[in-house]
């Protein structure tokens, strides 16, 4: 498993409640361009919409040899999904008021492409700051030992 694209800010902004490994339903011109690492998941999320998972303001960015079979960059992708994990995410996110974004993209040992979503609910401000309080305080003792075990 390579990771190709991962979206370090849903684990910032949001609370990581359940994962689900997904495909893509890609263009040819799509799979050469992640292949090159020119995915940002930054601001895309997951929606559901007749029963099917689509993946939207993914940017995957044109790839140059393409030409005229080129695809559009912010496209609505099909995520493909089992129909019970699509129905359990609709309704979780329909009577809870979560969200569904993705985590990371991957290429897996056969050569497919596979994106890694997730049921997430937002963080307070205070919980963010709280995290990067804790986050600094770990990599000060972190420090801390390291220098202590480079004195003996």
């Amino acid at each position: 498993m390579k990771t190709v694209a991962q979206n370090k800010k849903a684990f910032h902004e949001y609370e990581i409640l359940d994962k689900y490994e997904a495909g893509m339903a890609l263009a040819g011109s799509e799979v050469k361009s992640i292949r090159a690492g020119r995915i940002n998941l930054k601001d895309s999320f997951v929606e559901i919409q007749n029963g099917e998972a689509f993946l939207l303001r993914c940017h995957i960015s044109p790839y140059e040899q393409a030409s005229i079979f080129n695809h559009e960059p912010e496209r609505k992708r099909k995520l493909l999904l089992n129909r019970r994990e699509i129905h359990r995410l609709d309704q979780k996110v329909k009577t809870r008021g979560f969200s569904i974004v993705p985590l990371q993209v991957f290429l897996t040992d056969k050569g497919l492409f596979k994106i890694e979503i997730a049921l997430v609910r937002g963080k307070r401000e205070y919980e963010k700051r709280q995290k990067i309080k804790e986050r600094d305080i770990q990599r000060e003792m972190d420090r801390d030992v390291q220098r202590f075990k480079s004195k003996k």
